[in-house]
Parts: structure tokens; C-alpha cells; sequence
């Protein structure tokens, strides 16, 4: 992902910025031993900072049809802010600023890198990528900071941060289409009423069964027996 904002990057600073002048457009770090080794006008754009872009994390997973059926789902792309330190170097300092005007109106003509210089990976999930320039630096940082940790000298600069999706690599295979109605069974155990129905049945069994009454004595048995009537 980051190698194809680089080259995103250098595409568009070279079409729209150098404009077919001699500029070399570079990623190193500025430090005092490279700028003291630069002897030609250079863009130099570098890499300071990658931070997740939490206000764009969402949540939940994306469906992959295949043929009109759901085929996998995948967890969405992950944002990262990819901050650059763009600063211009010439012989002179009005060469310099006449350059960082020149690329400043260059990154406010496009919200987002264009679609034709954006490859691999990260054009193929088909996301804009958003650009913005010139924002405060977070609460936790400066520029002076940037410099200082560069063992430079502070130089004017322009800070760009490049908002890049990022897939996940997660993915869940889909399991087969339903091609059938869903049907239900009561079949498949042999518990079966539940032991409190068959308890229950029982007792009311036994409950609304008759008891057997002997029969009364008949007469000629009770003479037989001494008994009066």
C-alpha cells in the first residue's frame, strides 16, 4: 500500500508540479548530510508518520457475490494516514517557495490521488484515497519536532497526508446456497413425548381411571353365612 502512494505521489507532483522542468522528485530523509550532497532542484517527500485512521474504521463484513450468490465475506479495509514532509530544494530561496506555491496548488486541485495513478493492490479495491494538506500536526507532535529528530535545520514544508485503504487479508467462505424450503421434524431421538409429558399422561391415566367394585353377597350366601337380611 505504501509503495503505490509513493509512486501515486511522484506521478502527480511530476505532471502537475514540475511541469517538464528538471526536478527530481525523491523520498530520502533531508538530513544535513543529504542536503549538503544536493546539487540539482529536488521535491523531496518523506515518509514521518503512519497512523490508523480510526474515524473510518467500520465494522461488520462485506459480501463477495459470485454469479448473483453471496461467494465470502470479508472484514472491511482498514484506513492508515500516510503523513509526508514535502519540501523543495534549490539554489535559492525564492526558487524554493516559487516550488512549494507551485506544488501546494497542485495537491488543493484533487481531493483525492487521481484514479489513473493509483495501481496495484490498493487500485484494485476501487476506493478513492483521500489527499489533504496543510492540517495542525496531532497534539503529541510538532514539526519542529520532525526537524530536530532529522538533525536538521527547520525548512519551510508542506505537510501531506494521504488517507490509504488497506485490505485486511480476512476472508470467510460462504457456505452453499439454500436451494430448498425449510422443513421441520419432530423425528430423530427416542426421548420422545419429553419424560415430563409421558409422567404426566401416566397420572392423568391413573387418575381417570374407574375403580372395580366387588359384588354385593347374594342372598342365598348370606343365609348360608348366618346373616339376616
Amino acid at each position: 500500500m505504501i509503495h503505490e502512494v509513493d509512486v501515486a505521489l511522484r506521478a502527480l507532483i511530476e505532471r502537475d508540479a514540475a511541469d517538464g522542468a528538471q526536478v527530481e522528485v525523491v523520498f530520502d530523509a533531508p538530513t544535513k548530510e543529504w542536503s549538503s550532497r544536493r546539487n540539482v532542484p529536488t521535491v523531496d517527500v518523506y515518509l514521518y508518520d503512519i497512523r490508523e485512521d480510526l474515524r473510518r474504521r467500520e465494522r461488520g463484513l462485506v459480501n463477495e457475490y459470485r454469479d448473483g450468490q453471496v461467494a465470502a465475506r470479508r472484514l472491511p479495509p482498514r484506513w492508515f494516514k500516510l503523513s509526508y514532509l514535502v519540501t523543495a530544494w534549490t539554489q535559492r530561496p525564492e526558487d524554493e517557495h516559487r516550488l512549494l506555491s507551485t506544488l501546494l496548488a497542485c495537491f488543493l486541485r484533487h481531493e483525492a490521488l487521481p484514479a489513473e495513478f493509483v495501481t496495484g493492490p490498493l487500485g484494485e479495491l476501487g476506493l478513492p484515497v483521500p489527499v489533504s494538506i496543510g492540517l495542525p500536526p496531532p497534539e503529541d507532535r510538532s514539526f519542529a519536532d520532525v526537524w530536530t529528530a532529522l538533525g536538521g535545520e527547520l525548512k519551510p514544508s508542506l505537510d501531506v497526508v494521504i488517507s490509504a485503504p488497506t485490505d485486511t487479508g480476512r476472508r470467510f467462505e460462504a457456505g452453499p446456497p439454500v436451494d430448498a424450503p425449510v422443513t421441520l421434524s419432530v423425528g430423530g431421538t427416542t426421548d420422545w413425548p419429553p419424560r415430563e409429558t409421558r409422567d404426566g399422561a401416566a397420572r392423568r391415566a391413573v387418575r381417570d381411571t374407574p375403580v372395580p367394585v366387588a359384588p354385593a353377597p347374594s342372598r342365598r350366601r348370606r343365609a348360608r353365612s348366618g346373616e339376616t337380611s
